[in-house]
């Protein structure tokens, strides 16, 4: 019931991940990201807790291929599965089991991987690819390009209701953290957040790491 993507920036080293999904709440439940490890996506009959197993085996320096291998050796139910890893060197994995629902497809790149189930054509994860690595611009607008590639291409079988936009770029925590839990159109909201958020987040960075020469907040009572 979702399409997704996860990529490293070679240019900056920023990890991204854009996902999309007829079920509430995708991103809360399937995105796992760290600083200095790299970017994992577990989906369909998603079992959240294979991310950050991932997640501290890239952590620990394994590659993406292997990070992914081991944990789903320890997975009873690994046929059900898609796992999808981005390390720190731009390596990928892709894991689309057997007993994916509906259509399946994946696609990887160095640097970026997609994979997706019940897709509307299984050509949609490399639409995801392809538009990301056409986009210019920050990472978020490059993923959210992506996104809209994706769902122009025919995205999920049925209706999508709920999607998420995230980056890391060594600050330690998620620089960018959209999500759009359920909507009837979640492109259009998640297109509108960013628009919000993207002027507003290298503010926030600043207000974490050096406060003292945070720029004011411009709000009632910020004087």
């Amino acid at each position: 019931m979702t399409f997704s993507l996860a990529v490293r920036d070679a240019a900056s080293g920023a990890f991204g991940t854009v996902i999309c999904s007829s079920s509430p709440a995708v991103a809360a439940r399937c995105v796992h990201l760290a600083d200095g490890a790299g970017a994992v996506l577990s989906q369909n009959v998603t079992d959240p807790r294979l991310g950050p197993k991932v997640l501290a085996l890239l952590g620990a320096g394994s590659d993406a291929a292997t990070a992914v291998g081991t944990v789903l050796a320890g997975e009873p139910f690994a046929r059900f599965r898609q796992l999808i890893a981005v390390d720190t060197a731009g390596r990928t994995a892709v894991h689309s089991s057997r007993d994916a629902l509906g259509v399946t497809g994946e696609y990887a790149v160095d640097g970026a991987a997609a994979a997706g189930n019940l897709l509307a054509a299984p050509d949609v994860p490399k639409r995801l690819v392809e538009a990301w690595l056409a986009a210019g611009g920050p990472v978020e607008t490059r993923l959210l390009a992506a996104l809209g590639a994706a769902i122009a291409a025919g995205g999920e079988a049925g209706p999508v209701h709920s999607a998420g936009l995230s980056v890391i770029n060594g600050s330690g925590w998620r620089v960018t953290d959209l999500r759009v839990d359920w909507a009837d159109d979640p492109l259009a909201d998640l297109t509108a957040l960013l628009d919000v958020w993207l002027p507003q987040r290298d503010a926030y960075i600043t207000r974490a790491l050096n406060p003292a020469s945070a720029p004011a907040y411009g709000v009632p009572g910020d004087e």
